[in-house]
């Protein structure tokens, strides 16, 4: 440790006891675990406070590129442990609270989760700004503050039931408010008419180790003018706040439902805000170190279209140079191209967002102008490419043809921007092989892939800290920010000492899980059973129905006598489905159901269980992850772009049983086969089979599948329930199922069956994992 480092680590003790007693009001003499929080990130914010400013001194006066990362998610979950772990003052933390009689764990609960995310997508944002300050990279995210973030998810007779996540009703200890640097952000025709004002409240990023901090910028939104008074005074109480309440809908809720005309509005009324306030803020910076000049822009910029939500971000950067700025288009056009890159995350086209063009027109005529615009030069240089090849020229498009013309956005982002990328190799393949084919052949040279990551400071450092000290004692520290290092321990993977280590360490965080899982869900596991695990959003395409599938068959198994030969497994499954989405709903209801039934069997007593998790965020993660030891990556072949779960859960030493989908074709290379379950139908299979797909006949076929769904049919699992499973079975019987559940199912029971040999091996599987 430096000089400067031991020094400030010294100061921890008496900085908190400080902001405890001082500046909280508190007698250091009782313990309160909650002002103890506050106390404790008011001291680490202190710490970072200087090198916060000296960070964007240094990017203010250097010459290098900046990055400005565009999304609607930062699934950043809690800081308190990752801030301590970077700025190395987690011992000195924990002597503070030992003062007060309070471990640092229990006060690291105080903080809620940051729900400002859904999947992976938002946990790839986060892992992204973490990476890229340790890498010393100028980079600033842009997000929003919502209000309410991803919904918690309470499970009543098997249900999900939704309630509002108010993350914020105890504030955020981590904001810093920067009024000064609000930018309006204006909608409809009417100039001032409907404005809104975006302010900037900004999280610090540290990089580890290294005195950067880098920034988070969330914008929040707020009416120009607080309300009317003359209308309040006259009784008209609702009218006269009705512009305010407007103008903080755009950040209240994460995602909010667009099923309705105005849940349409409101998101892309989001997705703009974004966008505008992000850009504004960067040409605020701009011209206030180059005045009016834009020559070098390009050459200093880039933004970072984090999948097809701020693609509004083309046309806006367009509307800001051309009408703010006075660029002419071609000037204007040559920036933004350059500029812009767009990441996609997904190969379901469902999920490429269109908006109607009555839409665009109503709330941004301006930016539908400058869109159409671009589409009639994008058309015309088709034409130019391909003379008379008007079906290719008509589905690429940026507008849909019909009455109810739509904007395709995730066009918008590819014509606008120098670089597309998928996010796994195998991902990036299919979009320029299918979904993306046409721009693909247009302009190849913009098409690339970057592997989804996620930084295992956070995802073992932090979260596993005696499997890190492990790792650490044996290969040395430089794998915390060099993860290749990692390497070096296939040549002590046979040591029998650290294998012994290795399972105490496993064995601790499984202990940690199983008393989560109590307090949780109300079931006891016991922790010599397998860690059977698959956390992830709920989509017919994860195929958590298919995990649910291979449940019912090991209960089987044990009904018909079999059960002796089990491994001892316990199936923990977690996961939110979208408010909207009412197959994902039914399947949690029927994991429930399933779960119920095996869990009150006395005949499943020692050899199985089933649990859903409940509410899984990103601090369940952390407790999950180095408990787990099979890792479930079972979604169709093609369909799943990354997937960044599986990427966790290796690096805490859980097996992967998967298909060849999304990074786990990455990770089945880097691991080797014997390293790997894999099964299932490939992404050529699949296409081969769709056509005479008869999932009744595979089932008819298939003893061990016949009885399971007998099982889900019998009413074995419904109680007094009786159509729970009609949807969920129809979809399975469905030859139209696009997901295939069927067609995988033998594969991924005899994978299962491999999965138990290994396990029996202790030294073995203890090597490879």
């Amino acid at each position: 440790m430096s000089k400067n480092k031991t020094l400030a680590a010294a100061e921890i003790p008496g900085d908190f006891k400080r902001n405890y007693e001082r500046v909280l009001g508190q007698n250091n003499g009782q313990a309160n675990a909650s002002f103890a929080y506050r106390a404790l990130v008011q001291t680490t914010s202190d710490q970072l406070i200087a090198s916060w400013k000296a960070t964007n001194k240094a990017i203010s006066q250097s010459d290098n590129r900046r990055v400005c990362y565009l999304s609607l998610e930062f699934l950043i979950g809690r800081l308190l442990r990752n801030a301590l772990l970077s700025l190395d003052i987690d011992a000195p933390a924990r002597l503070a609270l030992e003062q007060l009689g309070l471990d640092l764990e229990t006060v690291a609960q105080q903080e809620h989760d940051a729900g400002l995310g859904n999947g992976g997508l938002g946990r790839l944002a986060a892992c992204f700004l973490d990476s890229c300050a340790t890498l010393r990279l100028p980079v600033v995210g842009y997000g929003l503050r919502y209000r309410y973030g991803m919904f918690h998810q309470i499970i009543k007779d098997g249900y999900q039931i939704e309630t509002p996540d108010s993350w914020l009703r105890e504030g955020f200890a981590w904001e810093t408010e920067r009024f000064e640097l609000a930018q309006v952000v204006r909608f409809g025709a009417t100039a001032g008419a409907d404005d809104v004002l975006a302010i900037p409240y900004d999280v610090p990023v540290p990089g580890y180790h290294n005195g950067i901090v880098n920034t988070l910028r969330l914008w929040s939104a707020a009416a120009t003018d607080e309300f009317d008074l003359d209308e309040f005074h006259s009784g008209d109480y609702n009218e006269a706040v009705a512009a305010k309440n407007a103008a903080e809908n755009i950040t209240m809720v994460l995602y909010p439902n667009d099923a309705t005309e105005s849940g349409r509005e409101l998101r892309l009324r989001q997705q703009y805000f974004l966008a505008s306030a992000s850009l504004q803020d960067t040409l605020r910076l701009w011209c206030k170190e180059h005045g009016s000049d834009f020559s070098r822009f390009a050459k200093k910029n880039c933004f970072q279209l984090n999948d097809t939500h701020p693609a509004v971000a083309v046309p806006e950067l367009m509307r800001l140079l051309l009408d703010e700025q006075g660029l002419t288009w071609d000037a204007a056009w040559s920036i933004t191209q350059q500029t812009m890159a767009y990441t996609n995350h997904t190969l379901l086209p469902e999920a490429l967002e269109v908006w109607s063009e009555a839409l665009f027109d109503r709330l941004l005529p301006r930016v539908l102008e400058i869109i159409r615009e671009i589409n009639t030069r994008f058309v015309a240089e088709l034409e130019l490419h391909w003379p008379g090849d008007d079906e290719r020229i008509r589905r690429m498009s940026l507008f849909t043809e019909g009455h109810n013309s739509m904007v395709r956005m995730a066009y918008l982002a590819i014509v606008g921007s120098s670089s597309v990328n998928g996010v796994a190799r195998l991902h990036s393949q299919l979009l320029q092989e299918g979904l993306f084919r046409d721009f693909f052949e247009l302009w190849p040279e913009r098409f690339n892939n970057k592997t989804n990551g996620v930084t295992q400071r956070r995802w073992l450092a932090a979260c596993n800290r005696e499997l890190a000290a492990l790792i650490s004692s044996r290969i040395g520290a430089g794998w915390i920010t060099n993860l290749d290092e990692l390497e070096q321990l296939r040549e002590h993977a046979d040591d029998a000492t650290l294998q012994q280590a290795w399972r105490k360490a496993k064995l601790a965080n499984k202990e940690r899980l199983a008393e989560l899982l109590q307090d949780r869900c109300g079931v006891r596991i016991d922790t010599d059973m397998l860690f059977d695990v698959q956390v992830k959003r709920i989509h017919e395409y994860k195929r958590q129905l298919l995990n649910l599938l291979h449940a019912v068959h090991l209960y089987d198994r044990i009904l018909q006598g079999d059960g002796d030969e089990l491994v001892p497994r316990a199936i923990i499954i977690g996961g939110k489905a979208a408010p909207g989405y009412e197959m994902a709903k039914s399947i949690i209801k029927c994991i429930n159901s399933v779960a119920d039934v095996i869990n009150t069997d006395a005949r499943t007593d020692g050899k199985l269980r089933l649990l859903f998790y409940p509410d899984y965020n990103v601090s369940a993660m952390e407790v999950i992850c180095p408990a787990a030891e099979l890792s479930e990556q079972i979604s169709t072949a093609g369909k799943e772009a990354s997937g960044t779960g599986n990427m966790k859960f290796m690096m805490n030493g859980a097996l992967t049983i998967g298909t060849l989908d999304g990074a786990n074709v990455e990770i089945l290379e880097a691991v080797g086969d014997e390293n790997f379950f894999l099964f299932g139908l490939t992404v050529d299979e699949i296409a081969e089979l769709r056509p005479d797909y008869d999932p009744v006949s595979i089932i008819a076929g298939d003893a061990d599948f016949l009885r399971v769904m007998q099982l889900l049919e019998s009413g074995h699992f419904n109680g007094e329930e009786n159509d729970v499973f009609d949807a969920v079975v129809n979809s399975i019987r469905n030859p139209h199922d696009q997901w295939m559940t069927a067609a995988d199912f033998r594969a991924f029971v005899d994978a299962q069956r491999r999965v138990e040999a290994s396990y029996k091996d202790v030294a073995g599987w203890t090597r490879m994992s």
